[in-house]
């Protein structure tokens, strides 16, 4: 059935037409332009829906819980919060991951995420032991995504060694197996699409990541990994390999057109060039790697090189994609002792590169999912804006309150229609 939706503007990375209708049919953008009949959105701008490319949802049990001192360890960094996030992750089960997946990804939808993908390594019972139904954790997180109505990109993760016993499989033969039965129960979910992960190269040895890779490739499946997060990482992998996590992701072959490195925080020029060259992706956590103590993004190098960019909220302490935008370009500044710092070529405003990054796309066309977010535009965060400035008014002045309606698909899911 088709529908055809008339905002007040609708939104793209450059700035706001007004007139226009988004028409919907078969859950796709089939048409954008003028219209006059259609189901009013008055005082809202339409925009794409935003990405959340790395999630971890039972993370967002850890909110607040946190942030204190364990007197045990007075040094609080990465390392002493990945052992209270270890004592979560041994706690779960199906139904208790299921109802954490469910409220964090509920949440996104008001955050104006419509889309997220879900970084799994919670595969096996607390001892390791498998379930009677090994991707019995998999199959929760994507049942819960589906009760919300966001769209899912389920990445089941390797995990060889090191973190807790759940997370590893035997083999990398065993992974692969899992992932097969997973693709095959996806396949009549039309939210659910599942792609593959390695956790990172302290977690996965060479051989896992050539495999990993070559069954990425040969299925044309998104492909992602952690690196470059935290020094002891990178000075970890360069005593065991010689070399640096994106360097060794480069001569295993896992890089490509469909990798997407996650956090790159401490990834240096070489390896921005091999992900230049290789056409691979990076995503940005600013919320959690500020929360963590990570570092900063190499932003600027990342632009300048071309690197495609996305963002993801993480562990969630945080899930506002405005504010995930917003960091990248302050933080920018911070170590440029500059403004506007992330402008792209032949543009004026770090606004059009950032809000591509969020939506992974320039704006709402013809032949997109019809995954798009309803912005407030009579928001006190928004009063007095002329429409011209609305694109940087979101990115620099606003927040997840703005967002008043989220659509999947062509159908509303936040607030959900009728509720």
């Amino acid at each position: 059935m088709r529908r055809t939706l008339l905002p007040d503007l609708v939104l793209d990375a450059r700035g706001v037409r007004s007139g226009v209708g988004v028409a919907i049919e078969g859950g796709c953008v089939v048409e954008v332009g003028p219209a006059t009949d259609g189901e009013r959105l008055p005082g809202r701008a339409l925009a794409p829906g935003f990405v959340n490319a790395h999630s971890h949802a039972f993370q967002r049990r850890l909110r607040g819980s946190v942030e204190r001192r364990d007197p045990e360890h007075p040094r609080d960094d990465f390392w002493s919060w990945r052992e209270r996030m270890y004592a979560l992750a041994g706690s779960l089960d199906p139904a208790s991951v299921r109802e954490a997946g469910g409220r964090c990804y509920r949440e996104m939808l008001s955050a104006g995420y419509t889309s997220v993908a879900e970084f799994h390594y919670l595969h096996h019972r607390p001892d390791g032991r498998p379930y009677a139904d090994p991707n019995a954790m998999a199959k929760a997180l994507a049942e819960a995504a589906e009760e919300a109505g966001i769209r899912l990109l389920l990445l089941p993760a390797a995990y060889a060694r090191g973190g807790i016993p759940r997370f590893r499989d035997a083999s990398v033969e065993d992974f692969l197996e899992r992932v097969e039965e997973l693709r095959s129960w996806a396949r009549e979910r039309p939210l659910v699409e599942v792609g593959i992960a390695a956790h990172s190269v302290r977690a996965v040895p060479t051989g896992w990541l050539e495999e990993i890779g070559a069954y990425a490739r040969e299925r044309g499946l998104p492909l992602h990994v952690h690196a470059c997060e935290q020094p002891r990482e990178v000075e970890e992998c360069r005593k065991e390999h010689g070399m640096r996590p994106v360097e060794l992701l480069a001569r295993t072959g896992f890089l490509g057109p469909g990798t997407v490195v996650v956090h790159a925080t401490h990834a240096g020029e070489g390896e921005l060039n091999l992900l230049a060259g290789h056409g691979s992706e990076v995503c940005a956590c600013p919320t959690t790697e500020g929360n963590l103590g990570d570092g900063f993004l190499p932003a600027e190098g990342i632009l300048r090189r071309g690197v495609r960019l996305s963002i993801g909220s993480d562990s969630h302490v945080r899930v506002d994609p405005f504010e995930e935008l917003r960091e990248i370009e302050t933080n920018a500044r911070r170590l440029a002792g500059r403004r506007n710092v992330l402008v792209a070529e032949g543009e004026l405003s770090p606004a059009p590169w950032l809000l591509r990054a969020g939506w992974g796309r320039e704006g709402i066309s013809a032949g997109d999912p019809a995954d798009l977010v309803e912005i407030d535009l009579g928001h006190p965060a928004l009063a007095d804006v002329e429409p011209e400035d609305l694109p940087s008014a979101l990115v620099f002045g606003t927040g997840s309150g703005v967002a008043c309606g989220a659509w999947v698909a062509g159908r509303r899911v936040y607030p959900e229609e009728g509720g």
